[in-house]
């Protein structure tokens, strides 16, 4: 639960509008400083504020897509989040580094969606559905 005093404060800092997004969609009222924001459109934040924060919980990313998924952060953002790396990506002079070619670019994981993979199989079937095979039908004009 968010303290009055909290709430009131973040609303004074984020506005009114921002305050109720972030209500909406994670659930807490945070407010602090814009590390910066990766290819994706996801937003990284910081506060230091260790009277405002609760320790290991000053780092959070605004999602830019809110079908939210663990696979939308690229690695570097999080190692940063998690602690892992001190500078974020923008400030660490060894991720202003080119990429290598073999490391590619990040996406995210598509499984459960229509994007996901699915291998051609080349494979004969083992089994078939039944068919019932059917004889054509008699006109009565042929009867008789």
């Amino acid at each position: 639960m968010v303290s009055l005093l909290r709430t009131l404060r973040s609303i004074r800092r984020v506005g009114l509008k921002e305050w109720y997004r972030q209500m909406w969609y994670i659930g807490d009222a945070k407010s602090g400083r814009l590390v910066g924001t990766d290819s994706f459109g996801n937003r990284y934040y910081e506060n230091l504020n260790a009277e405002e924060e609760v320790p290991g919980r000053h780092r959070w990313v605004d999602l830019a897509q809110h079908d939210y998924n663990a696979t939308q952060v690229p690695p570097e953002w999080h190692s940063w989040l998690h602690n892992i790396r001190l500078l974020a990506p923008p400030e660490d002079p060894k991720m202003l580094e080119a990429r290598p070619k073999w490391i590619g670019t990040h996406i995210e994981n598509l499984t459960g969606t229509r994007g996901a993979y699915r291998p051609y199989n080349t494979a004969a079937p083992k089994m078939w559905a039944w068919e019932p095979k059917v004889a054509p039908r008699q006109s009565s004009s042929q009867t008789q």
